[in-house]
C-alpha cells in the first residue's frame, strides 16, 4: 500500500475507535501512532509518541488554555452569571418574553469572563430555566432559550474554542477575539429578534414579568460594569501587545478572584471547587490536543492535506462552493464525535486547501467557529442540549423544539458571514495594523 492509501485506513480506524466509545484523544494517538509506524518504523512512532505527548504537555502557549477556563470556572461558582441575569431581568423583564431576553443578554455579559459553552449552557439553565417557570414561560422557549446561550461562549471572546483554533492554525489569539466580536453580537442579536417574534405571534409562551423601578434597575448596573471592565482590559492588553495571550489570561483570572473574593462570593471551598473543574476540563482539552498532534504527524507523512489541496484547488468550480463544501464536512462530522475533537481533527488537513485558495485564515477561523455553534446543539452529539435536560430534567424533544427557531437564525448568520467577509474582518483590520 502507498502512503495515500494506508492514511485513508487509518482514518477508518479512527473511525472505529470512536465508535467504540474509546476517549477521543487516546482514539487519534493509537490511530497515528499506528499509522506512523506502518509509513516510517516502529521506532520512528514510539519517539514521536514521546516527543508530541511531552511538547504538548509542557507547552507554554497551551497554558492560555486552563487559565482561561479557571477564570471562567471562578466567575461561574461565584454566581456572577446569576447577578448578570438579575441585572438584565430588571430592564427588560416586564416585556413579553422579557425573561427569556434577560437570559440572552446576561449570558451575553457573562461571556466576557467565560469561554465555556457547557458552562454557561448549565449556570442559565440552573438559573433562568425557574425563574422562567415561576411566570409560567413556555418550556419550550425556556430550555430552548438557555441551551442556545451557551453557543455564545465559542465566538465572543474569551473563547477556549477560538484559543484551540489560533494554536491549531498559527493565528493570532488576540486577532481571532477581535473578530469573532462582531459575529458574536450579531447572533446574540439575531436571538433576542427570534424571541420577540415569536411571543408576539405566540404570546403565552413568554408572559410578561414584574416591572421594577428605576431606582432598581440602576442600582444593579455595577453587576454587569466589572466583567465589562475586566473583558476590556483583556482585549486591550492582548491589541496593544502589553501582554501576552497567557499573561491576558493570569490577569483576568486574577481581577475575577479579587472581585469575587471583595464582594464574598466565593470561599475557598468554592474555589478548590472551581481549580478541579478547571483542571478536569484544560486535562481533556490537552488530551485531544496531543492525540491530534500525534494523528495530525501521520496524516501529514501519507502527504494526504497536500494531495487534498492540489485537488480541491484544481476543481473547475468556484472557491466559495469549495468553502461551503468543507463547512458542511464539518457539520456533518462533529454532528457524530465531538465538535471539538473533530474541529481538532479536520482544521489541518482542510487549512492548507483553504490558503490555496486565497481564503483569509481568520475568517475561516470564525466561520469554522460558527459551524461548532450549530455543531453542539444539533443530533446526535448535542453537548448543550443534553447539559440543559439534565438540569432541568426536561425531554429532548422539547428542548429542541425550543433551540429550532435559534438554530435557523444561526444558519442565517453563518451564512451572512460567508457572503460579508468583511463582518469578521472589520474590526481586526481596523486595530491589528
Amino acid at each position: 500500500m502507498n502512503e495515500v492509501t494506508i492514511g485513508i485506513v487509518g482514518l477508518f480506524l479512527l473511525l472505529a475507535l470512536f465508535m467504540t466509545g474509546i476517549e477521543l484523544g487516546f482514539a487519534m494517538a493509537i490511530a497515528g501512532f499506528i499509522g506512523f509506524s506502518i509509513i516510517v518504523s516502529f521506532e520512528s512512532a514510539l519517539n514521536l509518541l514521546a516527543t508530541d505527548i511531552f511538547e504538548t504537555f509542557s507547552s507554554y502557549g497551551l497554558t492560555v488554555i486552563p487559565l482561561f477556563v479557571l477564570m471562567g470556572q471562578v466567575a461561574f461558582n461565584a454566581g456572577i452569571a446569576k447577578r448578570l441575569y438579575g441585572m438584565a431581568y430588571k430592564f427588560i423583564g416586564g416585556v413579553p418574553g422579557g425573561l427569556a431576553i434577560a437570559t440572552v443578554m446576561g449570558a451575553t455579559a457573562f461571556k466576557a469572563i467565560c469561554g465555556s459553552s457547557p458552562a454557561t449552557a448549565a449556570t442559565f439553565a440552573s438559573v433562568a430555566v425557574p425563574e422562567m417557570d415561576q411566570y409560567s414561560y413556555s418550556r419550550k422557549l425556556s430550555t430552548g432559550v438557555v441551551a442556545i446561550v451557551g453557543t455564545l461562549g465559542i465566538l465572543l471572546p474569551p473563547s477556549v474554542t477560538l484559543i484551540i483554533l489560533g494554536l491549531v492554525t498559527e493565528q493570532s489569539i488576540g486577532t481571532l477575539f477581535l473578530a469573532g466580536l462582531v459575529p458574536g453580537l450579531i447572533i446574540a442579536l439575531s436571538y433576542i429578534v427570534i424571541i420577540i417574534v415569536w411571543c408576539k405571534i405566540n404570546p403565552s409562551l413568554g408572559p410578561k414579568g414584574s416591572p421594577f423601578e428605576w431606582k432598581e434597575k440602576v442600582a444593579s448596573l455595577p453587576e454587569g460594569v466589572w466583567p465589562i471592565i475586566i473583558f476590556l482590559i483583556i482585549i486591550s492588553g492582548l491589541l496593544k501587545g502589553i501582554f501576552t495571550p497567557t499573561e491576558a489570561g493570569s490577569i483576568g483570572t486574577f481581577a475575577v478572584l479579587i472581585l469575587c473574593f471583595l464582594k464574598r462570593d466565593l470561599d475557598l471551598k468554592g474555589y478548590w471547587k472551581s481549580v478541579q473543574e478547571s483542571l478536569r476540563t484544560a486535562s481533556m482539552i490537552f488530551v485531544i490536543l496531543a492525540g491530534s498532534t500525534i494523528m495530525g504527524h501521520f496524516i501529514a507523512v501519507t502527504k494526504i492535506p497536500l494531495l487534498a489541496a492540489d485537488w480541491i484547488s484544481g476543481l473547475p468550480i468556484n472557491r466559495y462552493i469549495i468553502m461551503a463544501m468543507i463547512i458542511i464536512i464539518y457539520e456533518i462530522g462533529g454532528s457524530f464525535i465531538d465538535d471539538l475533537a473533530f474541529m481538532i481533527l479536520a482544521t489541518p488537513v482542510f487549512f492548507p486547501t483553504i490558503k490555496k485558495l486565497g481564503f483569509d485564515p481568520i475568517w475561516f477561523c470564525i466561520l469554522i467557529g460558527v459551524t461548532v455553534m450549530i455543531g453542539v446543539v444539533i443530533p446526535p452529539v448535542a453537548s448543550n442540549v443534553f447539559v440543559v435536560k439534565n438540569i432541568t430534567k426536561e425531554s429532548i424533544s422539547v428542548i429542541y423544539k425550543g433551540a429550532l427557531p435559534f438554530m435557523i437564525s444561526l444558519i442565517a448568520c453563518t451564512i451572512l458571514l460567508f457572503l460579508f467577509p468583511q463582518i469578521t474582518l472589520f474590526l481586526p483590520s481596523l486595530f491589528m495594523k
